[in-house]
């Protein structure tokens, strides 16, 4: 059953949230909440792409230890290979390893793109999880005082015990004087 916006007017605990607006003028402070489609994750992979997965992938293997060891060895056989302890004919890259350079910049080109591509991803994410976030503590609230209004709990008091507890938070957060 849905509410009219006449409904809520003659709602106590609706007229109260009305007025944390600080106009008790009929417009709920609230928007429609969305359904729950579950956590951020869920949300997260339905919008995912191949290409994202992708740049996950590559950006958590270029951050691991397995990364490190692959390309210490890498250049480690370069560089002995290329100086010659393994004979002059098998040298293709002499002396200060131009070619060896070259790929490292492009290979550091491409991994700060994924990395950049990966943050702005986890900055979506980021994003999902405090809507979720939003819109949980807006169900929370409207429950809260209706469920205060039948209990004939005087919101009016709530609300000042609210305020006081919020602001000696933020003063003991900021340390003192």
């Amino acid at each position: 059953m849905t509410e009219t916006p006449d409904e809520h007017s003659t709602c106590h605990a609706c007229r109260s949230l009305d007025a944390l607006d600080g106009a008790e003028d009929g417009q709920l402070f609230t928007p429609i909440v969305a359904a729950r489609i579950g956590n951020e994750k869920t949300v997260v992979r339905r919008l995912q792409r191949a290409q994202d997965r992708t740049a996950d992938r590559v950006t958590a293997f270029a951050g691991s230890l397995n990364f490190v060891y692959i390309h210490s060895v890498w250049f480690a056989i370069w560089i002995v290979v290329n100086i010659g302890l393994l004979g002059s004919a098998v040298v293709f890259d002499k002396f200060p390893f131009g070619l060896l350079t070259m790929i490292v910049s492009l290979e550091a080109i491409f991994l700060a793109t994924f990395v950049m591509v990966s943050q702005n991803r986890q900055a979506a994410r980021s994003d999902i999880r405090s809507q979720l976030d939003f819109e949980t503590n807006v169900r929370a609230e409207i429950w809260a005082v209706h469920i205060g209004a039948v209990l004939g709990i005087d919101d009016a008091h709530v609300e000042d015990v609210v305020r006081h507890a919020i602001t000696a938070q933020n003063h003991a957060a900021s340390g003192p004087d």
